[in-house]
């Protein structure tokens, strides 16, 4: 039976949202904790923007060192050769690439402006596929932007040529979200049949189906006889009004009436780190987790109505479709309100080792410490917010993949 994988696309389209961004060393963290999750794949970036280059090599160390392992991290780049070559100068070590390209009519017309037909579409596409596979890519997926508004014959055309010429997957992309559960699942089984080709699910809520329309997909190509590979971001923060909501899909997936009887995960996912990554995520976007939000909203588990807290306590299952210790909930929080002695860009070695020494971290000598020290600054200089524990943690334990976080070295 065909399986259900996941991958997370918060370090590329979640930073793709207007007036939200993070840095390089939120993003790693963001890596670091979509691997404790067991995630399958995070496509971690922009491997032809040279600003990334030092971030996507710094997290390719951290996965030969198994820091970032069994994760696949995966660079996106538009499906031209151009790209496939920049990619690879840029990053030599990519090993997963996704190349994209838009196929509907609406889109070839409305942004090619007459200069590009569909059969120019294939053949970029094939031809920056067989340069990603020359220059050593392992793993090639072909994105179908707008594949939702895109007629059957020529995505049925499109992922044939693709499997053809090496392409391990095809992206069904929900590009505008228009598709409801009925459309995407007919869509995508007819699709993993007719090219008998793994197919990624890549869902945005503007009508707000984007999780009902991953699980529909990822049913149509599972019937179809194909794996599928739903895309999500964390908290759902992606372009308009967003992506799949990387908990909320996980939830449907385990938890929805019938669903996981039939349709399995390829890999185990640890839903206690779902708490911690959706936490992390609001702090460093700056956004705040809606109080609906399934799993880890204020209200998720919250009940103020006297037949509904009568019943909880009764037995919560009265009321609660599953236990808030399965996403990591119930530790109670703590935030200083007396003396508090914070880590930034302006902070003296003092101050930081009363920080440093309150999460039990020893240095061997002052000159260590003022080297981490000073990375920490760079690090507050470029997030512009107070380091979390884990981030100051990583620094201590990897300085010099740290240091390579924060390098930006522009074009002369």
């Amino acid at each position: 039976m065909p399986k259900i994988y996941f991958i997370d696309t918060t370090n590329r389209d979640g930073v793709q949202t207007a007036r939200l961004s993070l840095s390089k060393l939120e993003k790693t963290m963001i890596n670091i904790y979509l691997n404790e999750m067991g995630v399958f794949q995070s496509e971690f970036g922009f491997p032809t923007t040279r600003h990334e280059s030092s971030y996507l090599q710094a997290n390719l160390e951290l996965a030969d060192m198994g820091v970032l392992h069994p994760i696949h991290l995966t660079g996106w780049i538009r499906a031209i050769v151009s790209d496939v070559e920049t990619a690879f100068k840029f990053v030599p070590h990519i090993r997963h690439l996704n190349l994209s390209i838009s196929t509907s009519a609406q889109m070839v017309r409305g942004k090619f402006q007459g200069r590009k037909s569909r059969e120019d579409v294939l053949n970029m596409m094939v031809d920056a596929v067989e340069a990603a596979k020359t220059l050593g890519a392992e793993s090639i997926g072909v994105n179908a932007e707008d594949a939702s508004r895109t007629d059957m014959d020529f995505l049925i055309k499109f992922a044939s040529v693709a499997k053809e010429h090496g392409a391990q997957r095809v992206r069904y992309c929900d590009t505008l979200g228009y598709d409801n559960p009925f459309t995407i699942y007919e869509a995508t089984k007819t699709l993993a049949e007719n090219v008998e080709i793994p197919i990624e699910l890549h869902c945005h809520g503007d009508l707000g189906m984007a999780v009902a329309n991953s699980i529909a997909g990822a049913k149509g190509a599972i019937d179809g006889g194909q794996d599928a590979y739903i895309n999500t971001t964390i908290n759902g923060i992606g372009e308009r009004a967003g992506n799949a909501n990387l908990v909320a899909t996980i939830l449907a997936v385990t938890k929805s009436k019938g669903f996981a009887e039939k349709y399995r995960l390829g890999n185990s996912i640890n839903l206690k780190v779902a708490w911690k990554i959706s936490k992390f995520a609001s702090y460093a976007f700056g956004v705040p987790i809606p109080i609906n939000q399934p799993g880890v909203g204020a209200n998720a588990f919250a009940h103020s109505s006297g037949i509904h807290a009568d019943g909880v306590l009764k037995d919560p299952h009265n009321y609660e479709l599953y236990d808030f210790a399965e996403l990591g909930r119930g530790e109670p929080e703590f935030v200083d309100t007396g003396r508090e002695i914070c880590s930034g860009e302006y902070s003296g070695i003092s101050g930081f080792g009363h920080v440093m020494g309150k999460m039990e971290v020893a240095f061997d000598d002052s000159q260590k410490a003022e080297e981490i020290l000073e990375l920490v600054r760079y690090a507050n200089v470029e997030a512009q917010k107070p380091l979390v524990e884990d981030e100051l943690l990583f620094i201590a334990k990897y300085p010099q993949v740290a240091k390579k976080l924060l390098t930006l070295t522009p074009p002369e």
